[in-house]
């Protein structure tokens, strides 16, 4: 398998759980962060989905042209704010799933 390189594509699936009673709050704050993580450059999707048999677990489906656009994108002030929430709104820590493209 290749190696993952400073160029390579970052392809991430975040998994958020919303804390009992916060899924509608999780909810807006990750809509929230869509249409401005889609902006960045070098977001090459970004896309928010919540597990059909699981409301309030959501999948964010994120891909970066590369690990500085990545970076760059938790850097950013949307995402900042986005994390300094996760005491208020996330049920478990935010798990990051790392995935490399096959076909």
């Amino acid at each position: 398998m290749p190696a993952q390189t400073e160029t390579t594509p970052v392809i991430n699936i975040a998994v958020l759980k919303a804390r009992p009673g916060q899924r509608v709050a999780l909810a807006a704050a990750l809509i929230e962060l869509v249409a401005p993580t889609r902006d960045e450059q070098g977001c090459l999707d970004y896309t928010l989905f919540e597990l059909a048999n699981e409301p309030g677990t959501f999948y964010m489906r994120e891909s970066f042209a590369d690990q500085g656009a990545f970076q760059v994108h938790i850097a950013t002030p949307h995402f900042k704010a986005f994390q300094r929430r996760f005491d208020e709104l996330l049920g478990a820590p935010l798990r990051l799933i790392g995935l490399r493209k096959l076909a």
